[in-house]
């Protein structure tokens, strides 16, 4: 059973089949998904989804894109929203310097109190990093001692920075860009993460794997990133969801992943 530790359930491309999409995972081997928010009102989705559903967990949090459209008080709505049972993160959260949708000092703040709050909160962060290494290295150090674990999803960095990442106690995930036909990097940190700090994840629905390129992604892909990253290592695709789903229980501290197959 896999478990997919990033995928925006609440996206209006999920509208039309959410609900049969949800139930049908269990069957397509996936036994956990967290959908993370990009804003308040997304946050909220994702709750309400995770409330809903047994297989479903949530985390809250602005997007980097969001920041320069964040709430006054969004500091407290997103720690009503964490204190729900079914919240296991801070996050979307990060640094996008590739689109700069929203002010890169807007950004910095943001993320850096957003930080702060999970410190607070004592939940790990979900990280978004994009065009922005030496601003985020530079943050993630120094919190170094109030981070409470998290991971840089959707990894896309060099080999060094992921020693970097690694260094500072975080996970690394991988996405569907792992199995692109000139992907490099994503091979390489596949090739050398230690198993024990990777995760997984569809990012859907985006980053759909190959061979559904083109097509929306969906958590039930998840098991096209395994079964990649376990013909990259040499191992078994049933070990790497073994492994990366005890991961991800641990760094998100989820009790049981126990699921009733119907």
């Amino acid at each position: 059973m896999l478990f997919d530790t990033h995928a925006h359930l609440d996206d209006k491309r999920f509208d039309e089949d959410r609900d049969e999409l949800i139930r049908e995972l269990p069957n397509r081997g996936v036994s956990r998904v967290i959908t993370p928010g990009i804003d308040t009102d997304s946050s909220k989705k994702c709750v309400d989804l995770a409330g809903k559903y047994d297989i479903v967990y949530a985390a809250v949090g602005i997007h980097p894109h969001e920041a320069n459209q964040a709430e006054d008080n969004y500091l407290d709505l997103l720690a009503d929203m964490a204190r729900h049972k079914k919240v296991v993160a801070i996050g979307e959260i990060g640094l996008d310097y590739y689109y700069d949708f929203s002010p890169r000092d807007i950004q910095k703040k943001c993320f850096i109190e957003q930080i702060e709050l999970a410190a607070e909160l004592k939940l790990p962060i979900i990280i978004h990093n994009r065009d922005s290494h030496e601003d985020m290295l530079n943050i993630l150090k120094s919190y170094k001692g109030i981070i409470n674990g998290g991971v840089m999803h959707c990894f896309s960095g060099s080999w060094e920075m992921a020693k970097t990442v690694l260094d500072l106690g975080l996970y690394i995930s991988l996405a569907g860009p792992v199995t692109f036909k000139n992907a490099k990097r994503p091979v390489e940190i596949a090739q050398n993460v230690p198993l024990d700090r990777l995760l997984i994840e569809t990012d859907s629905p985006y980053l759909t794997p190959v061979p559904h390129r083109g097509k929306r992604n969906d958590p039930g892909h998840v098991s096209l990133v395994a079964e990649k990253i376990a013909e990259i290592r040499g191992i078994t695709g049933e070990e790497v969801g073994r492994i990366t789903t005890e991961n991800a229980v641990k760094l998100f501290k989820i009790d049981s992943i126990a699921v009733t197959l119907v």
